[in-house]
């Protein structure tokens, strides 16, 4: 059966009202738990919200710190709805959107969304955990050498040069463009790093064709939102981030990662998400001003540019040539705080409050008449992608 338009029932029913995060770093000194719970305490003082008020939470899958435990530290009111999103990066719009529906559907009046991460310490990554290694799909490819994430999009990336003729000067582009962004803020922990060419083309491979600076950072910091009814956020201090679409996808046959069993790989989550993401809107990508888009690896931009509909299949690569991506003239300025590869990487949270400070004017490198603002999150898992406007 054919799906049917949507009737849009969330469309700018909601607005991220508040935003809060911590210092980014290596080796933070306070517990997960209690940088979660600054990052939410920062989100409600800035919209504010009485911690008291909050009845609704979602965070990732996996979010260490129990709504439970955040609920009792921070003060917060009676819950009566409560979710978690899986599949890591592709979980921060995920847990903001369903915010948004949870409110707009009056399961809650007030929601938190959140991750916090301390990633400094190498043990803490999934893939230093010899007994995981072959709990799931992983161990058709683990075994024999595809060990790390960056091993995975690294295969995708020679299967995308070799078929659409991407380079490594289309990655570098990537990498310098969020580097540009991040030292313009304060915040980022690689800011104060300037980078060339020639440092990006001379840097150490890490997964060939991918080098050093094609990865993200691993980061220990948090990050909160805060999601209310659209009336109420126009009384309150911040402007509204207007959440005008919101949606998640998982194609057919997907295989986290690797996308083997795809009738194409190169066409991941980001398609599906997107189809029903421009099917919810009022606007297409012509009109987006501003795009975070997930970074845990350069590839995944020219992978998203493409899916999200901003060029056609194999020109995501060029689509970064002559500053296209950058601030303050390209065609769409990409990831204006730094992102995950020059930020910082809190599984694609930072990229959430970045696209809202993009809509309320605040951001680093602030994009000249923003009224539409892309989000998105992880390419190569099941993914999620929120719309914000300025205007509802």
């Amino acid at each position: 059966m054919a799906r049917q338009p949507s009737s849009g029932l969330i469309k700018n029913k909601t607005a991220v009202a508040g935003i809060g995060q911590t210092a980014f770093g290596k080796g933070l000194a306070d517990t997960e738990l209690s940088l979660a719970c600054q990052a939410i305490s920062s989100a409600l003082a800035d919209a504010g919200i009485h911690p008291s008020e909050v009845d609704g939470v979602a965070s990732y899958t996996m979010e260490p710190n129990r709504e439970v435990d955040v609920a009792r530290n921070v003060g917060l009111g009676e819950i009566t709805w409560f979710s978690q999103v899986g599949f890591g990066g592709g979980a921060g719009c995920g847990v903001v959107g369903q915010a948004a529906m949870a409110v707009a559907t009056g399961q809650c009046s007030v929601a938190i969304a959140w991750r916090a991460r301390k990633r400094a310490d190498p043990t803490s990554r999934p893939w230093a955990q010899a007994q995981a290694r072959l709990a799931d799909s992983s161990q058709w490819t683990r075994p024999f050498g595809v060990i790390r994430p960056v091993d995975e999009i690294a295969l995708l990336t020679r299967r995308y040069m070799h078929e659409y003729g991407g380079t490594r000067d289309h990655l570098a582009n990537i990498a310098l463009a969020f580097r540009k962004h991040a030292s313009r803020n304060p915040a980022s922990t690689m800011g104060h790093k300037p980078m060339t060419r020639d440092d990006y083309m001379n840097a150490r491979w890490i997964s060939e064709p991918l080098c050093l600076f094609d990865n993200c950072l691993e980061t220990d910091g948090a990050l909160a939102v805060v999601v209310v009814s659209a009336e109420r956020a126009r009384d309150l201090k911040q402007p509204p981030a207007y959440i005008h679409a919101f949606a998640q996808g998982l194609p057919p046959q997907h295989q986290t990662m690797t996308n083997y069993f795809n009738e194409d790989p190169l066409r991941g989550p980001a398609w599906t998400a997107a189809r029903r993401m421009w099917e919810m809107a009022d606007v297409t990508p012509a009109d987006v001003k501003v795009a975070q888009l997930y970074d845990a690896f350069s590839p995944l931009i020219i992978l998203s540019l493409e899916g999200y509909g901003f060029c056609a299949r194999g020109d995501g690569g060029p689509f970064t040539d002559d500053g296209n991506i950058e601030w303050p003239n390209g065609r769409l300025p990409v990831n204006t705080s730094g992102g995950g590869m020059s930020e910082a990487y809190v599984h694609g949270f930072n990229l959430v409050l970045e696209g809202a400070r993009q809509i309320r004017g605040t951001s680093t490198a602030q994009v000249e008449g923003a009224d539409v603002s892309l989000v998105t999150s992880g390419e190569g898992v099941p993914t999620s992608a929120i719309l914000f406007t300025k205007d509802a």
